[in-house]
């Protein structure tokens, strides 16, 4: 069971993802805007966030942004605007998955299963724990799951640390973006590869030095992406 906060103003959706939710025994809270949202992460301290974009007064990418500036939970964005853009947008803001409404319960369970998992990713890297590795400053400790820069801590959502230990998992194997989508998402619709791009934009501006000219997290051309230095 999660405890799961649903950022949504509309009493329909509400009441259709509540009683979802609680059918798949999750305990729910509600707020109806971004500012009791953001009360709401305070007090109640859910697993996972469920938000809609489209809220009164703050909106929700102004709500995942500040979240994201002092935690880490896990953030679906559930939102009837489809379009490319907005998914990008959404994705960049900080969110760990996007689901457009309405979404049937066994999708939006699937999808929070997933998100949920990459909580504790180190079982799903088949990586054995051997401390912390060193990667030319950047430290990757997959038994504490914890990611540090020349001694730092870094404080990275949970899409961005299963993308970063799968990848460091096999430093120099070429992934393309489905097979990412495929094991750091679980999911298989090729069209959300979005996910992929989003989450490297901002593991990079997290863990590289200069975004523009990566050294951890490569694009390889025509194929996908890699970890460490291209030879």
């Amino acid at each position: 069971m999660a405890r799961v906060l649903l950022i949504e103003d509309d009493h329909a959706v509400q009441k259709g993802v509540a009683l979802a939710l609680k059918r798949r025994g999750h305990d729910t809270e509600i707020a109806g805007s971004g500012e009791t949202g953001l009360l709401a992460l305070e007090r109640y301290r859910p697993d996972l966030v469920l938000l809609d974009l489209m809220l009164p007064q703050m909106s929700g990418l102004e709500v995942c942004r500040r979240i994201r500036e002092s935690k880490q939970v896990p953030i679906i964005i559930l939102s009837a605007r489809g379009d490319e853009l907005d998914m990008v947008v959404g994705l960049e803001a900080g969110a760990d998955d996007y689901v457009v409404k309405p979404a049937g319960g066994e999708i939006l369970e699937a999808r929070m299963k997933a998100v949920l998992r990459r909580v504790a990713p180190a079982q799903d890297t088949g990586v054995a724990p051997l401390g912390a590795e060193e990667f030319a400053g950047l430290a990757v400790d997959r038994a504490s799951l914890l990611v540090t820069k020349n001694g730092k801590d870094l404080a990275l959502a949970p899409s961005e640390l299963k993308l970063l230990l799968f990848l460091s998992a096999a430093s120099g194997q070429v992934y393309s973006r489905q097979q990412l989508l495929e094991q750091v998402w679980e999911h298989s619709f090729y069209g959300d590869v979005r996910l992929v791009d989003a989450c490297v934009k901002r593991l990079r501006s997290k863990i590289e030095d200069d975004p523009r000219r990566p050294v951890y997290v490569q694009t390889v051309r025509g194929f996908g992406y890699r970890f460490g230095p291209l030879s």
